[in-house]
């Protein structure tokens, strides 16, 4: 059914695509073995990711879209339980179901459930997007269009796959070297042969290509369609659009506003505040009397923050003239930094949040910081926190020896 997923591989030389090599298959398949106790470094999104994957196939883990939305909105899984093998009968008809990218909706995942599989690149991949502004889509999309026709083919997007494993491949890991390559089978779908100092791949199958939800969804069961920029443009509005539908939904309780004290919470999660009741206490003694969040508001808030490096050096200028930073200020710097107006009510809660000393003025390096824990939301935990500004700067600390 999927005659499509048969592949060379591919490898990276001056900036062409060129067949690999067939590496030496490996006889077995490598047995799923607990690498929770083990002393092998792991990165925390790497960390992250096997915590949160419910599935596996081929041995390597993949998560459900629902596993995806929990890790962006949990601090640990509901229900961690051992990764369920999918037979290829099974796989086939989750993707059979898969809808095309033209179909897209704000409620992809949510829908899915757990009929679909994201592998470990693309859960790095949709990382970047949840924190890409919508100026950038276009630099987004243009780094796949390779060869510049304003679309976008298999072939082009899994450019990206190949560079995080190609980085994998030049890094040692350490700790036991056995668990080490059973690590980059899990994540990638292949062994680092160990003891080899060339850090050679021996595939359990090298050519075979395991389509996903995602290859499916934005290049079809064939492999075959090419994606537009409206397509990629719609796609990554309506990722950002559903993870932010399920937290507000998570608060509001069927009404169409949550309270400034949730506003405060949702804000406050997954950063390094450690006295956050205290914040907390703040906004219900400075907003005795609640009017509420919009989703609307919270939206364009998100979207503001999505837009934070560019709003950090508006406050810059502010800081060089010495000058206070009020609300007007505050308001006026988000406009010019990203085009979005925040209603007065929203500038006055975030106000109220952080005016810990009640001077109506912002710290705004502190704000800052916090905000840039909470936009990378589900590192903080660990002690690596990978902070990604662009999708440019992305790609490249991630693919960044550590």
């Amino acid at each position: 059914m999927y005659n499509d997923r048969r592949r060379t591989g591919y490898r990276l030389n001056h900036g062409a695509l060129l067949p690999s090599l067939p590496a030496v298959a490996a006889k077995e398949k490598a047995q799923m073995i607990d690498l929770e106790d083990s002393d092998v470094h792991m990165s925390s999104h790497e960390h992250r990711f096997r915590m949160f994957s419910s599935v596996e196939y081929e041995g390597q883990l993949y998560m459900t879209p629902l596993n995806f939305i929990e890790s962006l909105t949990m601090s640990e899984p509901k229900n961690k339980k051992s990764w369920r093998s999918l037979t290829k009968q099974e796989l086939e008809k989750i993707l059979s179901d898969t809808p095309p990218v033209w179909k897209g909706t704000s409620k992809l995942f949510r829908n899915l459930r757990e009929r679909g599989i994201i592998a470990y690149t693309e859960y790095l991949f949709l990382l970047c997007i949840l924190t890409k502004p919508h100026a950038g889509f276009k630099i987004a999309f243009n780094m796949f269009d390779a060869d510049g026709n304003q679309m976008v083919d298999k072939r082009e997007f899994l450019v990206l796959q190949e560079i995080f494993r190609k980085k994998n491949e030049k890094r040692e890991r350490k700790g036991d070297a056995e668990k080490s390559a059973q690590l980059s089978l899990q994540l990638y779908g292949y062994h680092v042969a160990p003891g080899n100092s060339d850090f050679r791949l021996e595939r359990a199958d090298e050519n075979m290509m395991i389509d996903t939800t995602l290859l499916v969804h934005f290049f079809g069961k064939k492999g075959k369609a090419e994606l537009t920029f409206q397509d990629f443009y719609r796609f990554m509005d309506n990722l950002q659009t559903e993870v932010l539908e399920i937290e507000f939904l998570t608060y509001s309780k069927g009404m169409t506003t949550i309270s400034e004290e949730d506003f405060a919470r949702i804000l406050l999660r997954y950063t390094n505040v450690e006295n956050i009741s205290s914040y907390l206490e703040n906004v219900r003694q400075s907003i005795p009397d609640e009017k509420g969040i919009t989703f609307e508001e919270f939206r364009s808030f998100f979207q503001f923050l999505n837009n934070l490096e560019d709003f950090a050096i508006a406050m810059q200028m502010y800081n060089f003239a010495s000058r206070s930073i009020g609300q007007d200020e505050f308001a006026r710097a988000v406009y010019v930094a990203t085009g979005l107006k925040l209603t007065r009510h929203l500038v006055n809660t975030v106000f109220k949040i952080f005016d810990v000393d009640h001077d109506d003025q912002l710290s705004h390096k502190e704000f800052i910081g916090i905000m840039k824990d909470r936009l990378h939301r589900g590192t903080r935990s660990y002690k690596t926190v990978e902070r990604f500004t662009s999708f440019r700067s992305c790609l490249k600390k991630e693919l960044a020896s550590r």
